[in-house]
């Protein structure tokens, strides 16, 4: 029979969840230095703004920021003790004297500040990390932004930049590498209009091959449908060999790489890279920018995912997040090569302009040969 809980009973009552270990670490800590005012020189580089609780940031404050007493007095009165409740109380209200009392009672070893110190450390650089990687999957998902590239691109460069100082405060050991079990990607939601943006690039990448050879910032892992990055390998395939490129000899290649199904006969194929429109770089461009923003939020899961698991030490947050940072780090490498124009002989790095919007090049004849345009 199930068991139907007393409404009497406490096990029938929603529970306070239970503390974080770095709680009981920051009352520990609290505890050595109430008791011994002098090890607070065992803590650096600690500040409050490391603690989790704001009651125990202010009582770190308080302690900090008041003369340390003399220890034979401090012995024997709670002078200082009363100081500090008095400096902290005004920014934490629920604070009491007995409170403080009872840290005193709770640390084990007054001497091991320096370990509870650490620990404080380390679970306050989980939260910042955690917290960079939800900004950073907001970004990416806001259809809202202006310019989501750039900002999500920033958020990435400043996720680097609390990797690199996180790096020099924790030291590496063995077993850097995070255990995690990771959650698999969201899968890339393919609306019609994104699809069709991909169907253009092909269309118009076959009507004018040669804008192609400088299109290398784009590969077959940032399209949505598998059958446009196979066709897209097929077009930069002949392309890159110097053969002549148009509907036909495109239909050969897909031929050759076994793309042709029932669901896909010769006439359709023909059909779909011929009807170009616009430029192949500025269907590039839509198709590499969908492709890095989904790249951002999975690694924001990611890091999300190694900050969520208490296992991992600092250096292992550190060297998970380091290389789930190197995938959007590539796309961002191709996303520059991608927007940057190509100098000219005559302009300076520090002249160049800003790179316009790409609408299209001007009505010319397709279905030229990449040959024709070396």
């Amino acid at each position: 029979m199930p068991h139907t809980p007393d409404p009497h009973d406490d096990d029938g009552l929603d529970r306070v969840p239970a503390p974080k270990p770095v709680h009981y670490a920051e009352q520990a800590l609290l505890g050595a230095l109430l008791l011994e005012p002098a090890r607070l020189a065992d803590t650096e580089p600690l500040i409050a703004h490391h603690f989790d609780s704001h009651t125990h940031a202010a009582l770190f404050t308080a302690i900090r920021t008041l003369p340390p007493p003399d220890p034979a007095a401090h012995a024997k009165d709670t002078a200082w003790l009363n100081a500090v409740l008095d400096h902290a109380r005004p920014h934490a209200r629920g604070l009491s004297a007995s409170y403080l009392h009872a840290l005193i009672q709770f640390c084990p070893q007054p001497k091991h500040a320096a370990a509870y110190a650490r620990m404080i450390r380390a679970d306050n650089a989980r939260r910042i990390l955690r917290g960079h990687a939800e900004r950073l999957a907001s970004t990416a998902t806001d259809p809202g932004l202006p310019n989501p590239v750039a900002a999500t691109l920033g958020l990435a460069d400043d996720i680097g930049r609390v990797l690199d100082s996180l790096a020099e405060q924790f030291a590496p050991h063995p077993g850097s590498f995070p255990r995690t079990a990771l959650p698999p990607d969201v899968p890339r939601q393919a609306g019609e209009e994104d699809l069709d943006e991909e169907r253009l690039l092909l269309a118009t990448a076959t009507a004018y091959p040669a804008e192609v050879q400088q299109m290398r910032w784009l590969t077959d892992a940032d399209f949505l449908l598998p059958l446009h990055a196979a066709l897209w390998q097929s077009i930069t395939a002949l392309v890159h060999r110097g053969d002549m490129v148009d509907p036909v000899t495109v239909l050969g290649e897909a031929q050759h790489r076994r793309l042709l199904t029932d669901s896909l006969t010769p006439k359709d194929l023909m059909t779909l890279v011929s009807t170009p429109a616009g430029s192949p770089e500025y269907w590039g461009e839509r198709i590499l920018r969908r492709a890095l923003l989904a790249r951002a939020r999975a690694v924001a899961d990611r890091i999300t995912a190694y900050t969520d698991d208490p296992a991992n030490t600092p250096h292992q947050l550190i060297t998970g997040s380091r290389r789930a940072l190197a995938e959007l780090n590539s796309l961002h490498t191709r996303w520059n090569r991608a927007t940057t124009p190509a100098p000219s002989p005559a302009t300076r790095p520090s002249a160049r302009p800003t790179p316009a919007p790409r609408a299209g090049p001007p009505n010319r004849p397709a279905f030229t040969s990449a040959r024709a345009h070396r």
